[in-house]
């Protein structure tokens, strides 16, 4: 099992030069991977651009959209093109994590409707694919960066039900789950594998989960004081994901 850790991306008033330093030290220390978390409607960082930074200062540790909301980036040839810079700058580490998003001002303030995302996703990713093998499309050829690993940047993707997984076995490379008990990513692995072995394909689908954390002497008043804000959207849910936030070293 590989572990990495979250670049605090979303985490309010956290500093630029304080992403770079975590992202250096993150590697030093030997985490498998960098991962960031996607919202629109929230003082945090792009996590694209949030991850180039890390790109810069960094040359092994993995770089992992965990996961970027998808149906937000309207232009799938531009962020087919970004996704490639990304991978092309990192050296091919750059893991491009993709999910549907579920908060409804983010949609709204991108003008969007939440109504058929999961197509609108899955769309967006097959046209991805088509620019990342090279496909022409203008007079100048392909668009551009060439990604390191041929056929575009590894893919993962997120949900928990049926249709995600299902999509996931059509798609990605695998999944990534978005939080939950040892339990919960069991049973739902099985799911993914079932569809992944429907789909007829071979090998195992990758599977990821996120779990969060604060450290320190007043690190339960930190986890609470971040998670209950960042998901208060959810009402009395946002208190069992503070709960469930690991708050010692232990």
């Amino acid at each position: 099992m590989d572990i990495g850790i979250g670049l605090p991306n979303t985490v309010p008033g956290t500093e630029g030069s304080v992403l770079v330093e975590w992202a250096r030290r993150a590697e030093e220390t030997g985490f498998s991977t960098l991962g960031t978390i996607g919202r629109l409607v929230y003082p945090g960082y792009e996590e694209l651009v949030a991850l180039s930074a890390a790109a810069a200062v960094t040359s092994r540790i993995r770089l992992t959209t965990s996961v970027l909301l998808g149906p937000l980036y309207t232009n799938p040839a531009l962020l087919a093109k970004q996704a490639a810079s990304l991978d092309r700058l990192s050296g091919g580490r750059f893991v491009l994590g993709v999910g549907l998003g579920g908060r409804d001002d983010d949609f709204a303030a991108s003008g969007l409707s939440t109504e058929g995302r999961g197509r609108r996703l899955e769309e967006q990713l097959t046209e991805m694919k088509r620019v990342w093998s090279g496909e022409e499309r203008g007079f100048a050829g392909a668009i551009g960066p060439e990604p390191v690993r041929e056929g575009g940047p590894e893919l993962l993707l997120g949900g928990s039900t049926p249709a995600g997984f299902r999509r996931v076995a059509r798609l990605a490379d695998g999944w990534i789950m978005g939080g939950g008990t040892p339990e919960m990513f069991a049973e739902a692995s099985a799911g993914v594998d079932a569809a992944w072995k429907e789909a007829g394909r071979t090998g195992t689908p990758r599977k990821l989960s996120l779990a969060y954390f604060a450290l320190g002497p007043d690190a339960r008043a930190h986890a609470d004081g971040y998670l209950l804000d960042y998901y208060g959207f959810l009402g009395d849910a946002a208190a069992q994901i503070a709960a469930s936030a690991a708050v010692s070293a232990e």
